[in-house]
C-alpha cells in the first residue's frame, strides 16, 4: 500500500521526512498488514549517519518496521539555480552511509545508476541461492 510521497525540496532532510511518516501514517500501525518505508534518494541525508542510524533503529523496532534505501546515483552538476545540500559525499560514500543506516533498520539496500546495478541486497540473496542451487546439483 502506497501512501506517502514525502519531498525535501532543496535538502535531504531525512530525519524531518522520517518523523513525518512516522506521524502520519504509522500512528494506526494496528490497521496496517505490511509496515515498510521505501526511501527513493539521489544523496546523502543532511544529518550524520550515526544519529540516523540511532534513530532508525529505536522507530523501526517500535513499530515493528523496516526500511529499504533505493539509491539512484546521478552524475550531475549544481547550477545556480538549484540548492546546494547542507551535506556532500561522493555515490560510495552516500551508499556507505544508507548501508548502514538499513542495516540498523532490517531493511534492504538497492544501489544504481544511468549504467545500471552496482549493488542490491535482493540480487546478492538472488545470486547467492543460485550459487547454493548450482553447488548441490554438482554433488
Amino acid at each position: 500500500r502506497w501512501v506517502l510521497n514525502l519531498q525535501c525540496k532543496g535538502s535531504r532532510n531525512f530525519m524531518s521526512a522520517l518523523r513525518r511518516a512516522m506521524e502520519i501514517d504509522f500512528k494506526d500501525k494496528d490497521k496496517h498488514k505490511s509496515q515498510g518505508l521505501y526511501l527513493l534518494t539521489t544523496g546523502i541525508p543532511d544529518q550524520e549517519t550515526h544519529t540516523l542510524s540511532a534513530y532508525v533503529a529505536e522507530v523501526c523496532r517500535g513499530f515493528d518496521l523496516q526500511l529499504h534505501v533505493c539509491l539512484f546515483s546521478v552524475m550531475e552538476e549544481i547550477d545556480s539555480n538549484r540548492m546546494m545540500p547542507a551535506r556532500c559525499a561522493n555515490p560510495t560514500e552516500t551508499a556507505t552511509a544508507y548501508k548502514e543506516i538499513v542495516q540498523a533498520a532490517n531493511g534492504r539496500f538497492h544501489w544504481f545508476g544511468e549504467a545500471g546495478i552496482f549493488e542490491s541486497d535482493d540480487i546478492t540473496v538472488l545470486v547467492s541461492e543460485m550459487e547454493k542451487a548450482n553447488s548441490y546439483s554438482q554433488k
